[in-house]
């Protein structure tokens, strides 16, 4: 249960992320909102692993170092910091400014498709059977559902946008095989690994300020908030949340995460701006849970049964 309540606060989080890109496009640059949000996640993860200073104990018993001493587990979370932060974040917000958020939420619907193509074929942490197959091609056709494209004519946007958004999702699925292969089994706790995974990008975002960061901005306080959100919520406590599932559930488990953003976007848009809500939501709402459910093999395709018959 604490994994489902995760999943789903991380859903929530991440699904509102393309709302606030889009808000504070108004004021600032795509460079600075991918520049400021992992800064600001990386403070906040920062100051939680600064106080809590988690431990993993040791095989012995005795409690092993906050942070890891290897060498090749930097260089780990330096490949990490790039997949996981720096170029997608980068792309969906260079992305947004050609695509509409809802077309982009689309594209991050793919992640769990990418995520099975890097985990099985090119890091080998898995196995899929058909039924865990069909699951991704079920969840992906309950967001098509949701976000009801054959009615939205805001679904467009130029052909370099959607294949930056393919680049994100490419990142992604890299980043959940790559965590999986090299670091998800170290004694690294969960808010240790998620500050280092942001707090590696935010170093090579410092290296990188004066060509992503320095240009003027317009601000005003729900810009400051969407910034503070993408930053504080978006890229700190869910990065833990993110890590805690991926241990529970797996590459492919956590990565369907992405079939709940829109349904978070379809929401926020009946909630707050006042959209009016039709019968595909629903309907793609439990799609998008039956998806989850075969993606992560906690429901079963029914076998066909082969009756054996007597021949004289």
């Amino acid at each position: 249960m604490s994994a489902w309540v995760q999943f789903l606060a991380m859903g929530t989080v991440w699904g509102a992320s393309f709302l606030f890109m889009k808000v504070a496009l108004e004021g600032v640059s795509f460079g600075q909102i991918a520049w400021s949000r992992t800064l600001l996640g990386a403070l906040a993860l920062g100051a939680i692993v600064l106080v809590t200073r988690p431990r993993v104990p040791r095989a012995d018993g005795t409690p092993g170092p906050v942070l890891p001493r290897e060498r090749v587990v930097w260089l780990h979370f330096l490949v990490v910091s790039l997949t996981t932060c720096v170029i997608p974040y980068l792309a969906f917000a260079w992305a947004e400014q050609y695509v509409s958020s809802s077309l982009a939420s689309i594209y991050n619907a793919t992640t769990p498709i990418m995520t099975a193509i890097m985990a099985t074929l090119v890091f080998r942490v898995e196995r899929l059977g058909l039924g865990r197959w069909v699951g991704v091609g079920v969840g992906i056709l309950g967001v098509l559902v949701i976000i009801g494209p054959w009615q939205y004519q805001a679904l467009t946007g130029s052909l370099a946008g959607q294949l930056a958004c393919l680049v994100a999702t490419l990142c992604y699925g890299f980043t959940f095989g790559y965590q999986r292969r090299f670091l998800s089994h170290r004694p690294i706790a969960p808010a240790t690994f998620a500050f280092l995974s942001i707090g590696v990008s935010a170093v090579v975002m410092l290296a990188l300020t004066p060509w992503v960061a320095l240009s003027p901005v317009d601000l005003d306080w729900i810009i400051v908030g969407s910034l503070l959100a993408l930053g504080l919520l978006g890229t700190g406590l869910a990065y833990i949340w993110n890590i805690n599932v991926l241990r529970a559930w797996g590459p492919t488990g956590v990565s369907t995460v992405t079939y709940v953003t829109p349904v978070v976007g379809v929401a926020l848009g009946v909630i707050l701006l006042g959209e009016r809500f039709s019968w595909h939501e629903p309907v793609g709402a439990v799609l998008v849970l039956l998806g989850i459910l075969l993606a992560q093999g906690r429901l079963r395709m029914p076998r066909r049964r082969v009756v054996a018959s007597d021949t004289a």
